[in-house]
């Protein structure tokens, strides 16, 4: 029992300290997002942001603090979705935080393993469509299955669905329900609030549009129209208002990127 105790707090707490990384790979996918509202090319994903910090003057002794962080973090937050929030009584409610969970830590660890590839030489570097090839071979498999278009706009309602329920939460404040404030300084709550309130909605609202891509990939039969946080920014980009709401957009992100450095020490598991 006690050295299952150890590991859950040396789990705990590299976990925690991963948070930071993942705070700051919002702030550079926010400072992306900036460069596209501005007309910038840059590629305004996790892996774009992991191809930032590299070019960065020390960037590759950065990046593998980072990568060291994101797996840590990855790792974390798999423990908590295999056994964590044993606090919230509502077996629904639980099941649904720990496969939230679980995608945090394996997108982590995914950009982590993009962050190592990138260090070796084999990443892509070249700002190209690869963020995207994911999405489109999971809708193109998808789209290839019996009732293929009605799977595909299926995952399409479900990811817009998370999407506003990420904004909703923000707004609601709902995203408290995760923290315990007490544990940071009094100054420190309200402000971290604020930036939850900001972080949630801009990240609820780039989900959505990769939702509605994916819906467009169902209704035209076309994987090549889905895509991931990138393609959903540079949509953003060039709708009526789109340099203004994707300022806005980046905003957020930077705000919940320094919102993950007060998690780190306020996230309940």
């Amino acid at each position: 029992m006690a050295v299952q105790q150890d590991a859950h707090r040396a789990v705990t707490v590299a976990g925690r300290i991963g948070m930071i990384a993942y705070g700051i790979v919002h702030l550079v996918i926010g400072w992306l997002a900036a460069q596209v509202a501005l007309g910038s090319g840059e590629k305004a994903d996790q892996k774009g942001a992991v191809e930032t910090i590299a070019e960065q003057p020390f960037g590759k002794a950065l990046l593998i603090v980072v990568a060291i962080g994101l797996v840590a973090f990855g790792v974390w937050q798999l423990y908590v979705a295999a056994q964590g929030y044993t606090w919230v009584q509502d077996k629904g409610k639980r099941l649904r935080k720990r496969a939230a969970a679980g995608g945090r830590g394996a997108i982590s660890i995914a950009v982590a393993i993009y962050a190592v590839r990138l260090l070796s030489g084999s990443g892509s570097g070249s700002g190209g469509q690869a963020g995207q090839e994911p999405q489109k071979e999971f809708t193109a498999r998808l789209l290839d299955l019996p009732f293929g278009r009605l799977l595909v706009g299926i995952v399409a309602l479900a990811v817009v669905g998370y999407g506003g329920y990420r904004i909703y939460k923000g707004l609601s404040k709902k995203f408290l329900h995760n923290h315990d404030l007490s544990k940071l300084p009094p100054e420190a709550k309200q402000l971290t609030t604020r930036l939850g309130q900001i972080g949630y909605p801009a990240k609820g609202i780039a989900v959505g549009i990769i939702g509605v891509l994916i819906g467009f990939a169902a209704i035209n039969r076309n994987p090549d129209e889905a895509g991931g946080l990138d393609k959903a920014l540079h949509t953003l980009a060039v709708q009526p208002f789109g340099t203004f709401l994707l300022l806005v957009v980046a905003l957020g992100f930077a705000a919940y990127g320094v919102f993950c450095f007060a998690a780190a020490r306020s996230q309940r598991s």
